[in-house]
């Protein structure tokens, strides 16, 4: 049975006296809630301190990006061990915006997925369309080319931790939001490639989150669709009300 996953991306946004104000708020909020997982991913510069206030409570840290090199000249990267020494769990990879303004492809994703499974990191894979992608209907060819990329090389045992996020890029930040049906369209789609690439086991095994403009008012009915199994969220999850309506939303 898949659990419902929260998580917070909260990208460039938050110092390190901001980021332990949020998480505080959210921890006191959602201390009691046991039926679904919560995950927090502050930047690179909050872990540590964001850590120490988590460690012993129902919340996860994950960060947004990591380098598949485990040490080097590699100016501004961080490293997996680096991730694991700040208390992380998870990490974020191949989100739309380090394709778009970083210049990562297919190869980078996959040789990033690898290295985070290698050191014990759960990845967080994301794909997704453009806006011009979705009008050429080629939705489901994108995804299917970021799936096979990113999976490539990965066997069956490496798919136990890894969870997919579909983030259409045109609803990323806009307000706008894929509705239930046509995101859940694309989340079976993603699990029956699963399916081919692997087997039922792994493709029904698989957390596949939802993101994009995913706010309190649209996450429950998200969240209750059959292939749908919670959300990556940004603008949200960086005010405690919404991210903690959000952890809570459809839970009787």
């Amino acid at each position: 049975m898949r659990r419902i996953l929260v998580a917070g991306n909260w990208k460039m946004n938050k110092d390190i006296r901001e980021s332990l104000e949020l998480v505080k708020k959210i921890s006191y909020a959602v201390n009691d809630i046991s039926v679904r997982d919560i995950l927090v991913c502050p930047p690179y510069t909050s872990l540590s301190a964001v850590h120490e206030l988590v460690k012993d409570t129902n919340i996860k840290l994950g960060a947004q990006n990591l380098f598949w090199e485990e040490s080097g000249a590699y100016t501004g990267e961080i490293s997996a061990s680096m991730l694991k020494s700040a208390g992380c769990e998870y990490v974020i990879i191949g989100h739309s915006e380090r394709r778009q303004y970083f210049g990562e492809t297919e190869e980078t994703v996959n040789k990033r997925v690898k290295k985070a499974l290698e050191s014990g990191l759960k990845p967080i894979i994301c794909v997704g369309e453009t806006l011009q992608e979705r009008e050429g209907s080629i939705t489901e060819k994108v995804v299917d080319k970021q799936i096979r990329g990113a999976f490539e090389g990965l066997s069956e045992a490496d798919c136990d931790t890894i969870i997919v996020a579909y983030e259409p890029v045109w609803a990323i930040g806009t307000g706008k939001t894929a509705t239930p049906d046509d995101a859940n369209n694309v989340h079976k789609f993603i699990r029956n490639l699963l399916k081919e690439l692997y087997n039922e086991n792994v493709a029904e095994k698989m957390v596949i989150l939802y993101g994009g403009s995913v706010k309190p008012d649209n996450a429950a009915e998200l969240f209750a669709m059959e292939d749908i199994d919670g959300g990556l969220v940004g603008g949200a999850s960086l005010k405690s009300d919404d991210f903690i309506a959000l952890i809570k939303a459809g839970i009787e």
